[in-house]
């Protein structure tokens, strides 16, 4: 199966079983059931919409998912921003199915959707050489405190994409995700 026998749609709630046994395929038997669960939280959290839930299918099944939950971003004087941003967490493509571009299908297409939707940024903690095509970049240095500290060896894997032109530099803060993903668990990269 190649990238071109995959369509990309918004996840609907009867997807959600293949969603997560395609998270539990790609992270395997030692993050799996961590991965799973938290996904399934936060598909719940009221805290995260709104959510946007993207599948890859082919031969009508699914074969990859990537989910953006909302995020707020905390000033210092304690105020939140009104600027409308979310986090990738988590991205997932079969195990058979890793490396055919799937994963760079589902993320450039929930970024189109993000910014069409008027989200101005969106972060990811994950791995710089993979997220940086798209065009995230550190996100420390741009005054942007992840919810929970990153090791500085590590630092790189924290990354924001500014989807409207001048939104990097016009604000800045730490970032309050949904409850679900709000553990220190779930941020050591």
């Amino acid at each position: 199966m190649t990238s071109d026998n995959v369509q990309i749609r918004s996840a609907r709630s009867s997807d959600r079983d293949q969603i997560l046994a395609v998270h539990r395929d790609a992270f395997g038997d030692d993050e799996g059931p961590l991965i799973v669960r938290l996904v399934e939280e936060m598909l719940n959290d009221p805290t995260a919409k709104p959510i946007y839930s993207c599948v890859a299918e082919s031969q009508e099944k699914i074969v990859g998912h990537v989910l953006f939950t909302s995020v707020t971003i905390e000033l210092a004087d304690g105020s939140t921003d009104g600027a409308t941003a979310q986090i990738l967490a988590t991205l997932a493509v079969a195990g058979e199915l890793q490396g055919k571009a799937i994963g760079t299908q589902l993320v450039n297409h929930a970024l189109q959707r993000l910014a069409a939707d008027g989200i101005k940024l969106a972060f990811v903690l994950g791995y710089p050489d993979y997220y940086s095509r798209f065009g995230f970049c550190p996100a420390g240095v741009r005054g942007f405190q992840a919810p929970y500290p990153i090791a500085e060896e590590n630092a790189e894997a924290w990354m924001v994409l500014e989807l409207h032109p001048g939104q990097l530099g016009s604000v800045a803060g730490r970032i309050k995700c949904c409850a679900a993903l709000d553990h220190p668990k779930y941020w050591v990269e």
